[in-house]
């Protein structure tokens, strides 16, 4: 729900991703040595496909944002500093970078080389629109939070903090709860 709601990519779950394929694989061989026309089997094989459902619906957000964003993507990645956790599996960090380079050769191929020499550069980052950070979203508080800063949205307001009380539902600026999305302490919704 946080990577569908949340404007810009989230940290990549790769582990969690991995885990339940390997939880299906397990239940799809369960599922083969069941007996057949049995009511349980089905019910479980519905339920398979709901979780695959999910899955590759999360896996499709994820690589519709790297669609849109992707030289913000990979430049977060290039900054990213040591130890800290990457947005990007490995595998969608390939797939960003291959989506770049067949971009800027699509460009040059079809637009750029037909322009004068002068423009013929394009810069993909200034290009290519950022995630709107301060893009509002609907938030559950999942544990209690004390003196957030709401920064002001006009010069004449004043900065002012507020607490967040376990199960209460907020509309707030992204940006503002942007690190208690990513801690787990309240739900996009």
């Amino acid at each position: 729900m946080n990577e569908k709601f949340a404007p810009e990519l989230l940290e990549s779950k790769c582990e969690i991703v991995e885990c339940v394929m390997e939880q299906l694989e397990h239940m799809e061989e369960n599922l083969r040595r069941a007996r057949k026309g049995d009511l349980k089997v089905s019910i479980h094989r519905m339920e398979m496909e709901r979780i695959r459902y999910v899955l590759s619906s999360y896996l499709r957000c994820r690589l519709t944002k790297i669609e849109k964003f992707f030289p913000h993507v990979l430049e977060k990645e290039k900054t990213r500093r040591e130890g800290e956790s990457s947005s990007l599996s490995p595998e969608e960090f390939a797939f960003a970078k291959e989506y770049m380079a067949n971009t800027e050769t699509y460009l040059k191929n079809v637009a750029l080389k037909h322009m004068p020499p002068n423009l013929q550069k394009v810069d993909l980052l200034r290009s290519v629109p950022k995630p709107d950070l301060d893009s509002y979203v609907f938030l559950r508080v999942k544990e209690r939070q004390e003196n957030i800063l709401v920064e002001p949205e006009t010069d004449e307001q004043r900065d002012y903090v507020i607490d967040l009380e376990e199960g209460s539902q907020h509309l707030i600026r992204y940006k503002t709860i942007a690190p208690l999305v990513a801690s787990g302490a309240v739900q996009l919704i």
